[in-house]
């Protein structure tokens, strides 16, 4: 076994190397394995690294303690709020990262006990495999704090069947283990009591086969139903809802819904979209909508362009007064600007989607003999600093 030297004053990333087997470990338990500057530098490090390396076959990433990662630092973006583009180079950083993850040209399993959320789920979802437990957690709950659908969500969510991915991005429904596989967000289920066993069996497993690594998880897992009262059970409804133009409409039909017997279920989630951002519910469904007829690269470059211009508050600083309400202060008392969906002026929601001038975009490779340029420290960002 060799272990990747990291920051030693803080290891928030580990790489393990055992034979042909390489793990990745998120290290910040008490912070529910955030993504921070150095866990994404760190990442890319490890994976280009090994990406490279011929005798690296199999590479398994995991969450220390009770969460597989919850998501974005948000302290980092709220610190950074009063300093221009301080968050510009983690943001190019990780949505360069999430194109190499899609595209990894060697087998990765993500071993995923607990909490996964929002960005942190951009490290279970693309994986080969990805195996879940009963007490797997996932969301994508951006538009409550003011944010947007990214990390490569536009794109996958916008690939799900029906309009389940605008609900889920809109509402930030929670989905547990099994519904991840039955929804595709997912390859296995795998009981948490046996999960430590799998990791072992993988890394005896020596190999990055597909065949061999399916078959080593296969004799694991099981298959669970989904609940009768799953929202994967509801498709007839949320499709009928969240197949239509505008928020508004949406909205419009998802109460008129739920004034119909049985359909209480309903409630909360219309509860929690109405306490969201109304800016921050039409970029994200505008980016779901547009996800569906772009590329994965053409998603990344427009969730840059999406976040840099939430973050400079370009048409709102709802993502820095969402941020407050719920980590910073924990009031839950957000003061969204503006406060209405009929206030959010469409032309400024077209605004944050604009591309920006070429050499100012996300750098994603063309082709696979350059793939891992196009790195933030070549960009002019980093040259014009």
């Amino acid at each position: 076994m060799a272990q990747v030297a990291v920051n030693p004053d803080e290891e928030v990333v580990l790489g393990e190397e055992f034979g042909h087997v390489r793990v990745i470990t998120l290290n910040q338990p008490r912070r529910l394995n955030v993504i921070s500057f150095n866990v994404v530098a760190l990442l890319a490090k490890l994976l280009e690294k090994w990406e490279k390396d011929d005798e690296a076959k199999l590479i398994l990433i995991k969450g220390s303690g009770r969460a597989f990662s919850a998501g974005g630092d948000l302290k980092m973006f709220y610190d950074g709020r009063n300093s221009k583009d301080s968050c510009l180079e983690v943001a190019y950083k990780m949505y360069w990262l999430c194109y190499h993850i899609h595209t990894y040209n060697k087998t990765q399993v993500a071993l995923v006990h607990g909490i996964s959320m929002g960005g942190g789920a951009s490290l279970m979802v693309p994986m080969k495999f990805s195996v879940v437990t009963e007490k797997t957690v996932f969301s994508t709950p951006e538009a409550s704090i003011g944010f947007h659908t990214d990390c490569s969500f536009s794109y996958i969510l916008s690939h799900l069947p029906g309009h389940l991915g605008e609900f889920l991005g809109l509402t930030g429904a929670r989905l547990n283990g099994a519904e991840l596989v039955s929804a595709g967000l997912a390859t296995h289920f795998v009981p948490s009591e046996k999960l430590a066993e799998l990791e072992n069996r993988l890394i005896s497993l020596n190999s990055g086969e597909e065949k061999s690594v399916k078959s080593t998880i296969e004799e694991f897992s099981t298959r669970v139903p989904i609940d009768e009262n799953s929202v994967l059970n509801k498709k007839a409804i949320i499709d009928e809802c969240f197949s239509k133009d505008s928020v508004e409409e949406i909205l419009q039909s998802f109460e008129a819904e739920a004034s119909k017997e049985g359909n209480g279920w309903i409630v909360p989630f219309l509860k929690g979209l109405k306490r969201s951002s109304p800016t921050a519910l039409k970029i994200t469904l505008h980016s779901i909508r547009e996800g569906r007829k772009q590329t994965l690269s053409e998603c990344l470059k427009k969730e840059f362009r999406i976040t840099i211009n939430i973050l400079r508050s370009v048409i709102s600083g709802d993502v820095y007064e969402g941020i407050r309400a719920v980590t910073i202060d924990k009031d839950t008392a957000t003061k969204w600007e503006p406060p209405t969906l009929e206030g959010v002026d469409a032309e400024k929601i077209k605004q944050v989607f604009q591309p920006f001038e070429q050499d100012l975009d996300l750098n994603v490779p063309t082709r696979d003999c350059f793939r891992w340029e196009g790195k933030y420290e070549d960009s002019t960002y980093a040259i014009s600093k």
